[in-house]
């Protein structure tokens, strides 16, 4: 269906947009200027210090192993459910996708509260391969749902065999999705920093942590942020790459869902690699937290805690995603209605944050805090614009879904009636996107309640969210006490994984019946 566009809109929209984008863009800015203050001398003398070596082997070998590792579970996953007569498809689609409830900082305290040799490079491969594989799984099930079988059978016409031409045209029909997933994934491994500090496993996330931490020395912790910005700009682009040579693979196909494939004698050893899948990457993490939750119920923990620690995470998250939906209803409908300069820079501008990692966005807010405006330094405004900083590619993501839905053609008739713009706005699109702007909100708060890197930065003194109370409780390995918040956590975020799932996948398939 072509784009509804609007005859005029309202003549403030323009700068509402330009507005929005700045703040959103404004961290990459920040990070800049803030770097450039250390002078050429002595950035060379800073990015030539032999850790920056090792930060980069370090952060690239884990990124390019754990990747290719997601991609291999998360691909065979969704080969699985969706194309194979696996039984009990569907309960798996669910919990193999379930992990993605459980925050990256959660696995590492799970493993590294039952197993303590978990840990360093190896450590990090397996809790992090395990945590992230569902972001490969999603996107590569939803293609092959929607899986055009004729390619399959043409090759099998051909007289090639069942692995040739799952090589050879399934695997590369799904290389949107496959690209589009390996860059999630590389993106979370680049900006998280809970996960690898409980794994005792350095990387640029935690190098730039503790330069800020430990020795407030915010141009070299800038200067690094830097760099990874460098690497996530990077692997942006190589998706960029993939995704249109996939497209064109896929160019001119229809949808003719196949059967299942019959696994045969390859039914049991499917069940067992599917069944250790889910244990290792959600069995270990409900384990461990009920296993903490029984032993911590004979230490001291005062419900009046967790009880303010989750009023405090639900404020702030509440009040974030309340921002971030109103700040994307101006940008999405510009971007939808207008097909010009502002509104392709506006939407590019606004994904290509998400390619910055927490910490880096915290660190630019920290710095414009600090030099222009020290009366909200940790102050919770800036928690707030932190998280509506992070979150808004989502925002946006789920309001323009939403306006894709409106009738073509709708807003002209309210106009041809006499109708003026902000009152067609208010009276006729504003109440067609509601649930839009709701699915918005619940994605930006049920994220926001489980961030922690940049909540540790911006977080007001004296003020304990879940994650910063949680992660309190764990540095000083008080497992049991740190077990009902990470619990909390991932029951908040549980529904939002489900509504993920349903959204992806959708509700059809071949065979659903089993």
């Amino acid at each position: 269906m072509p784009p509804w566009r609007a005859p005029r809109t309202l003549p403030t929209l323009p700068l509402l947009v330009t507005v929005v984008i700045a703040v959103v863009a404004s961290p990459l800015v920040f990070i800049v200027v803030q770097a450039g203050q250390s002078g050429w001398a002595e950035a060379q003398r800073l990015l030539g210090r032999p850790l920056i070596a090792t930060l980069l082997w370090h952060t690239a070998s884990l990124a390019v192993v754990v990747t290719l590792g997601a991609v291999t579970l998360g691909f065979a996953a969704a080969y699985l459910v969706e194309r194979t007569d696996l039984p009990a498809r569907r309960w798996w689609t669910v919990v193999l996708a379930m992990p993605l409830a459980v925050p990256e900082f959660v696995h590492g305290y799970s493993w590294v509260s039952l197993f303590p040799q978990v840990q360093g490079y190896w450590g990090a491969v397996l809790v992090m391969t395990s945590s992230l594989y569902p972001l490969v799984f999603l996107p590569v099930a939803a293609t092959l749902r929607r899986f055009d079988a004729s390619a399959e059978e043409v090759a099998r016409s051909l007289g090639h065999g069942r692995w040739v031409t799952l090589w050879r045209v399934t695997v590369p029909l799904t290389r949107p999705a496959l690209a589009g997933g390996a860059l999630l994934v590389s993106l979370y491994l680049l900006g998280e920093y809970g996960a690898f500090a409980m794994l005792r496993y350095t990387t640029f996330a935690t190098a730039i942590f503790t330069e800020y931490q430990l020795g407030f020395d915010a141009a070299s912790a800038s200067l690094l942020t830097l760099v990874l910005c460098a690497l996530a700009l990077f692997l942006v682009t190589l998706d960029a790459r993939a995704g249109r040579r996939g497209r064109l693979v896929r160019q001119g196909a229809t949808a003719r869902p196949g059967p299942p494939i019959a696994l045969g004698r390859w039914k049991a050893p499917a069940l067992v690699g599917v069944t250790a899948l889910t244990a290792t990457a959600l069995g270990v993490p409900l384990f461990a937290l009920g296993y903490w939750l029984l032993r911590g119920s004979s230490t001291t923990l005062p419900p009046a805690s967790i009880l303010g620690a989750a009023t405090t995470t639900l404020g702030y998250a509440l009040t974030a995603a309340a921002v971030a939906t109103a700040a994307a209803v101006p940008v999405a409908l510009y971007s939808w209605r207008r097909d010009n300069r502002l509104a392709r820079a506006a939407e590019r501008t606004a994904y290509l944050t998400r390619a910055l990692p927490g910490i880096a966005i915290a660190l630019s807010i920290v710095f414009f805090a600090v030099r222009y405006a020290q009366p909200l330094y940790q102050q919770p405004p800036l928690l707030v614009g932190g998280y509506v900083i992070l979150f808004f590619p989502l925002a946006l993501t789920a309001v323009r879904a939403s306006l894709a839905q409106v009738p073509p053609g709708i807003e002209e008739v309210a106009r041809s009636l006499g109708t003026r713009p902000l009152a067609v706005l208010l009276r006729v699109t504003m109440p067609l996107i509601v649930p839009g702007l709701g699915a918005a909100a619940a994605m930006v708060a049920l994220t926001a309640s489980t961030e922690l890197t940049a909540t540790l930065l911006l977080c007001p003194t004296g003020t304990q969210t879940l994650a910063t109370q949680f992660w309190a409780y764990t540095t000083g390995m008080a497992y049991g006490a740190a077990a009902p918040y990470a619990a909390l956590m991932v029951a908040l975020s549980a529904p939002a994984v489900l509504l993920l799932t349903r959204r992806t996948l959708g509700p059809h398939r071949i065979g659903d019946a089993t």
